[in-house]
């Protein structure tokens, strides 16, 4: 089975040419496929493949073998790929994902393959039972108060068609977020699971972002959470609607437009291409 290892700002996945390549059982080929000492190593897997509904459909596979909704820096790639590889012509695409149809814009290179892509997230989701999360279903998820074995914070939650809660900190970099990611990922709120992001204000348009996302762990960089991230800036009044966002694989552009879409625009690359055995 050919696949092709890429990232967007160093959020890494194996992706399969769903138009080529036959596939069996998606949820352990991912975790064969993205061990890191046993497998290519890697995120998760993301599989291409034809769509009914738009240029293509994408499926997204944590490293545990979950299925989540969407990656907003997964996304990226995947256009990148189909353009460079041929399986779309127009540099304006339309890509079926788990949270719905996306539009992206793609921008090239000097060698004419594409450098950086532009998402259309959609709008977020505030609300507790569009997370999902229990409690009233119509009260907004914002301002939160949640405890987590000895520390109590203050969350927003937002979906950007997967779930995510934010939490604003003083030193992200020292922050121990091996312990409490987990917790908060676990905590009884989420019947889902949820990605957690601990996030310091560097100033009104800046901001660094460390992730700790569901079935994966620590990632270098996370897109829907880095949109979700500029939703809850704006919401808790720490942020303008319009900034950079710093993660350990990079730099996102980031902005929350007047109409309540989304836009991140940020690098695509692809690193190599090898043969898996999946049996």
């Amino acid at each position: 089975m050919k696949f092709t290892k890429m990232h967007g700002a160093g959020n890494d996945y194996v992706y399969i040419n769903g138009f080529e390549e036959q596939v069996g059982d998606l949820p352990e080929l991912a975790r064969r496929v993205s061990n890191r000492n046993f497998g290519v190593g890697s995120d998760g897997l993301i599989v291409i493949l034809p769509s009914e509904q738009a240029d293509l459909r994408m499926r997204m596979f944590n490293a545990d073998g979950s299925e989540a909704e969407m990656c907003g820096n997964g996304i990226r790639c995947v256009a990148k790929y189909a353009y460079d590889h041929e399986l779309v012509t127009q540099r304006e695409v339309r890509v079926e994902t788990g949270a719905g149809i996306l539009t992206l814009q793609l921008f090239p290179g000097i060698d004419g393959k594409i450098a950086r892509v532009r998402v259309d997230m959609g709008k977020p989701a505030l609300n507790r039972g569009d997370i999902p999360m229990r409690g009233p279903a119509a009260e907004p998820a914002q301002n939160l108060i949640i405890t987590v074995a000895d520390k109590t914070f203050e969350a927003t939650c937002v979906s950007m068609g997967n779930p995510h809660c934010i939490i604003f900190v003083d030193n992200v970099t020292d922050f121990p977020l091996d312990h409490y990611g987990p917790l908060i990922e676990n905590h009884p709120w989420f019947p889902n699971r949820i990605n957690v992001e601990f996030v310091q204000v560097v100033s009104p348009t800046e901001v660094i972002q460390r992730t700790w996302e569901r079935g994966a762990g620590e990632t270098l960089a996370c897109g829907t959470g880095a949109s979700a991230v500029t939703v809850a800036g704006v919401l808790t009044g720490r942020t303008e609607r319009k900034i950079i966002n710093h993660l350990l694989g990079g730099d996102l552009d980031l902005e929350w437009s007047e109409d309540g879409s989304v836009f991140k625009t940020g690098p695509a690359v692809e690193v190599f291409t090898g043969v898996f055995d999946p049996c």
